[in-house]
């Protein structure tokens, strides 16, 4: 249904008059992602595979669950290099006997969708922050809750589409990139000052270790 309208309306525009099966296409894709991103509901902590999994058997999963945030459904977010370059940058544990843990599987899904955003040391900060305050069984869940409510209101924002001409469909794009251009600049920010915060925090931590062992800490 959505299509139809996103189509009738361009149409009614002098640009649309001539509209092809090509532009057709474009048209519908645009309608049913809309529908994805609105129907999306990550995965819960509670349907995540109890049994680890090999590489493999985490690219086929995460593949099904990510194909809403590529750009046409065919561009890869997550590969085996990339998990590989995760562990090797600190950002994702490491996997035990090659077997991958609910826990991998959440802080995969956290970093693919971020990684357009953020840069993976940004993003290794909010894993590792967060996770030192909960575990991620109970971090997940609020981020999928956060996910699932952005996608629902980006869709809502996409189907306010009236009488559409190019230059107004052209307005909406640069206003949504102007918002998240602010949004990814804001949440920088914060993780800049949290990041410069952290190694007070690191040395309080051990000074708080070696007195729990027993340790006397080093006169200044």
């Amino acid at each position: 249904m959505l299509y139809f309208i996103l189509v009738k309306a361009y149409q009614r525009t002098d640009a649309g008059k001539g509209l092809g099966k090509r532009m057709e296409e474009h048209w519908k894709n645009l309608a049913d992602w809309i529908v994805d991103i609105r129907e999306y509901e990550p995965t819960a902590w509670e349907r995540l595979p109890e049994l680890d999994l090999y590489m493999d058997q985490v690219i086929t999963l995460m593949d099904k669950q990510l194909t809403p945030f590529t750009t046409d459904g065919s561009d890869k977010l997550l590969t085996p290099s990339m998990i590989n370059n995760y562990v090797k940058d600190e950002v994702l544990p490491r996997p035990v006997k090659k077997k991958y843990s609910r826990d991998h599987l959440a802080m995969l899904m956290m970093i693919c969708i971020l990684k357009p955003v953020l840069s993976l040391p940004e993003i290794h900060e909010i894993i590792r922050g967060l996770v030192s305050e909960r575990s991620v069984e109970e971090m997940y869940p609020d981020f999928a809750q956060k996910q699932q409510s952005t996608l629902r209101e980006v869709a809502a924002r996409m189907q306010e589409f009236p009488e559409y001409d190019r230059e107004t469909l052209y307005r909406k794009a640069v206003g949504l990139a102007l918002e998240a251009a602010a949004r990814r600049i804001a949440a920088e920010r914060i993780l800049a000052a949290l990041a410069a915060d952290r190694p007070a925090e690191d040395e309080e931590a051990k000074k708080g270790k070696k007195k729990a062992d027993g340790e006397v800490p080093a006169a200044e």
